[in-house]
């Protein structure tokens, strides 16, 4: 995935300015693609410059609102149809993990144990964020409670997983 497919599947809801995108990011997105406000804003003229959205409302202090254009719909149809999704083959997590046998046992059980904490307060976070999202029947809300959903049980799993990891540990 990209920032660039990630702004144009918000904008396939409604038109945004960059400020409305960047608390998108932060609200909904962020656990699955965080962005800074700078990647925003530079990804932003970007799809502008090539016709993917435009602006639709210019306001005060430069404050523009983009719209999806209908090259920028095509563009977004044929990613989530066409491309396949790139597996995600690092993880400075689990690397970690393959080599705690460097270390004593209690410290790799200090690591995993603070995996678990990780796990613990990632899947409480998201539990808040699912509680302070005022959710409708649109499509940003629908799909985004799935997201959200998958995130809950990845952040169970692996707090769980995590937990028998430490008791593997004579």
């Amino acid at each position: 995935m990209s920032l660039r497919h990630a702004l144009l599947g918000l904008l396939s809801e409604r038109p945004a300015s960059g400020y409305d995108l960047l608390k998108l990011f932060e609200t909904s997105l962020a656990t699955v693609w965080p962005a800074t406000q700078s990647q925003i804003y530079t990804e932003l003229t970007k799809l502008a410059a090539t016709g993917l959205i435009t602006v639709a409302a210019e306001g005060p202090r430069g404050r523009k609102e983009y719209a999806l254009a209908e090259e920028g719909l095509a563009e977004l149809r044929h990613w989530l149809t066409e491309t396949r999704p790139q597996r995600n083959t690092r993880s400075d997590l689990l690397l970690r993990v393959f080599f705690l046998g460097v270390l004593e046992p209690e410290q790799a059980r200090a690591y995993l144990t603070e995996l678990t904490e990780m796990s613990e307060r990632s899947y409480e976070d998201l539990n808040q964020l699912a509680e302070s999202i005022d959710w409708d029947d649109d499509n940003l809300s629908v799909y985004g409670r799935i997201a959200l959903e998958y995130g809950l049980r990845f952040n169970a799993m692996r707090r769980e997983w995590a937990q028998w990891a430490a008791d593997q540990i004579a």
